[in-house]
């Protein structure tokens, strides 16, 4: 059974950093396309960054550029997203996401994306 997993959420202070893994089960992730998706209350559900399978080419979204970074660990089957300066706008659900690809650039859409984890929490807040 295909199975995303994510954790390393928590609470920390403004400027301080967190760093998500999202675990798969149940499939190689190498040939899945992953992506980190954020739900803050009230907002809509928003692409973070994805990797993409094959050549790990990246995505970020404008907010999050410069601060966070996607990375991915084959032998672990394992997506992480390195967060630092974080924000209070930062404060939302984090979800990670797959959907099968090979060598084809993520997408920070989530209306592509078959497979979903159960989300983490994360807040940033003095």
């Amino acid at each position: 059974q295909l199975q995303l997993v994510e954790s390393g959420g928590g609470l920390v202070q403004p400027g301080g950093s967190l760093r998500l893994s999202c675990a798969a089960s149940g499939f190689t992730s190498d040939y899945y396309n992953i992506g980190w998706f954020r739900q803050a209350p009230g907002k809509e559900r928003e692409g973070v960054s994805c990797i993409s399978s094959g050549d790990d080419r990246t995505n970020y979204a404008d907010p999050v550029k410069g601060r966070f970074t996607i990375s991915r660990d084959n032998a672990k089957n394992t997506v992480y997203l390195q967060m630092n300066s974080l924000k209070p706008e930062d404060t939302a659900v984090y979800y990670c996401a797959a959907y099968p690809s090979w060598f084809r650039l993520c997408q920070l859409s989530h209306s592509g994306y078959n497979y979903w984890g159960q989300g983490t929490q994360v807040t940033v807040s003095s």
